[in-house]
């Protein structure tokens, strides 16, 4: 009997389950290199599809014969003809991935990561096959949106099956690695828009500014802007409750947010070390900090959610323990990984000043996250 081929939605809850997963990659071998499915759990193997067909009976003895494999490769088309060839040469336990690494990029997997003291509560939507992390606050039937990727009828969907109207939307910076529906979004659900003013830098659309000292309120819930520059010039950091501080692409778990994006990390490397070094050490140190990214599948908790205390980033980040000014700027500026795939591009579409199609946005998406200082 066939089997169906399995969604991201399925192969992602797998993956955060730490379930075992086998997948066979068909992709050409320096995108799989660049960027594939990770996981605690997950073995992979890149062949791409031409070597494939070339020597299928070859293939077959390298697969595992004790569980299900599962066949990628970039949208769902070479991965059905790979299964195919792999079935005729009698290989039975095998399926492919629906939609293929592109439908896998947008996946988003949301995740309660709790309540506040005030009743809120807070779900962060895991976008696994990029790393980005989005998150939406509750409070009394109303709620906000920060960071949201441009899939917003997934945010949407969400807040109706739970009966929550979405009144404000908000994005703490200018995304430079992946495409914000934070606008879009908005419009869609007749919400407030609030963006940093300090990175407009010709954006086509009005939004609310996001400053500090001027608190949003969503239901019974305070969300407090903090101005903390680094990663762009106008990143804001939002404090919750007094309780939970997103952090935007400042602060990771592991790492720090790099400053290089819009081609300034020698001005703005100053800017990041302030924050890190002399705003935030300002906060309590037992707030709970929600990122706006996560670089490797070691910062997930069990849960699948990515976060931790201030205090203990404090401790483990070893981004945040360079004393030495110089040392600082030296290390963040030597260790900067290639820049996101279209990074202009997708800027320029965040301001508004370009309009690409939809086939075009998922080609400006293709590939890992680089947000981060390697």
């Amino acid at each position: 009997m066939a089997l169906e081929p399995i969604s991201v939605d399925t192969l992602a809850k797998k993956v955060l389950k730490k379930e075992d997963v086998f997948l066979l990659d068909v992709r050409k071998q320096e995108d799989y290199e660049d960027w594939s499915v990770e996981g605690t759990s997950v073995r992979s193997m890149n062949i791409p599809f031409n070597e494939l067909k070339e020597d299928v009976e070859g293939v077959k003895k390298q697969l595992p014969s004790d569980q299900t494999i599962y066949v990628m490769c970039a949208k769902g088309v070479s991965s059905q003809k790979a299964v195919d060839h792999l079935k005729e040469a009698g290989v039975e336990d095998i399926t492919y991935v629906e939609g293929g690494m592109t439908a896998w990029s947008e996946h988003l997997e949301p995740i309660k990561i709790g309540n506040t003291s005030k009743g809120a509560s807070i779900y962060q939507f895991v976008r696994i096959g990029k790393g980005c992390l989005s998150y939406l606050i509750e409070s009394n039937g109303e709620a906000a949106v920060i960071d949201s990727n441009r899939m917003i009828d997934v945010y949407q969907d969400f807040a109706n099956d739970k009966g929550w109207t979405i009144k404000s939307v908000m994005d703490t910076h200018l995304h430079a690695d992946h495409i914000s529906g934070g606008y879009s979004l908005a419009k869609a659900t007749d919400a407030s828009y609030w963006f940093p003013p300090s990175d407009d830098e010709g954006v086509t659309f009005s939004y609310q500014s996001l400053k500090e000292n001027e608190h949003i309120s969503i239901g019974d819930t305070i969300i407090n802007p903090i101005y903390s520059p680094g990663h762009t010039q106008g990143s804001t950091s939002l404090l919750v409750d007094d309780e939970y501080l997103l952090t935007g692409d400042i602060l990771f778990v592991e790492s720090i947010g790099r400053p290089d994006l819009a081609g300034k990390a020698d001005k703005w490397v100053d800017d990041l070390r302030k924050t890190l070094y002399e705003r935030y050490e300002k906060l309590s140190d037992d707030l709970t900090v929600l990122p706006g990214h996560f670089g490797e599948m070691s910062e997930m908790n069990e849960d699948g959610s990515v976060h931790d205390k201030l205090k203990d980033l404090y401790k483990k980040n070893e981004r945040l323990q360079i004393e030495d000014a110089e040392t600082f700027n030296h290390m963040v500026t030597d260790n900067l990984p290639p820049q996101p795939n279209s990074h202009e591009e997708i800027r320029k579409t965040n301001m508004g000043q370009q309009d690409p199609d939809e086939e075009e946005k998922q080609e400006m998406e293709v590939g890992p996250n680089r947000c981060a200082v390697s």
